[in-house]
């Protein structure tokens, strides 16, 4: 089961717009962000925790590729314009 969008949420509005729903008031934007937040499904301490770690692991075995490709290369180049 998904979590309705903000585009659920408007087709099920009024169509007659309200004050705080007008282009050009104040409060508009900060009304339509709250709103857009509480839809935020946010993750749980655990979960931060260990996507965190995902990242950063993924990030530090990519960058030693990468290095790794580069030494070769870099050696390799040395090799045949000697």
């Amino acid at each position: 089961m998904t979590t309705p969008t903000s585009e659920d949420t408007a087709s099920a509005k009024s169509p007659a717009p309200t004050g705080s729903d007008q282009p050009g008031k104040k409060g508009g934007f900060f009304a339509a962000t709250y709103e857009e937040l509480k839809l935020v499904v946010w993750p749980s301490r655990q979960q931060l925790f260990s996507e965190s770690i995902a990242v950063i692991l993924m990030v530090s075995l990519s960058a030693a590729a990468i290095a790794a490709l580069s030494r070769f290369y870099g050696w390799a180049a040395s090799q045949v314009f000697r």
